[in-house]
């Protein structure tokens, strides 16, 4: 989550807004951060959790990254038994989605 919430601050203009929900179910908990920042390209949205296409870009203050903080996080999420994905229009913002199998 600390990864997705960074790049939510780091993609989302002064004054924008970023939202944490979670949901749950009998099955598993989704846990979704949005925000209202620039939003991603579809060409890059096809290889954000992609190690072999490590891509990396500057946040709206110049911020950078190595473009690994994606990847990590389908690592870590699907070594959980779960799935993340990502929804976004460019100048619209982005909304990261991952899901967690839920504990009885």
């Amino acid at each position: 989550m600390r990864n997705l919430i960074s790049n939510a601050i780091k993609f989302t203009n002064p004054g924008g807004r970023i939202y944490v929900i979670a949901e749950a179910d009998k099955t598993a908990i989704t846990i979704s951060v949005s925000d209202n920042g620039v939003g991603i390209a579809p060409e890059v949205k096809n290889q954000l959790f992609d190690i072999s296409q490590t891509h990396t870009t500057n946040g709206t203050a110049s911020e950078s990254g190595t473009g690994l903080g994606l990847f990590l996080c389908k690592d870590f999420v699907e070594k959980h038994g779960g799935k993340i994905w990502v929804e976004s229009a460019e100048g619209k913002g982005s909304t990261f989605n991952f899901t967690l199998e839920a504990l009885h």
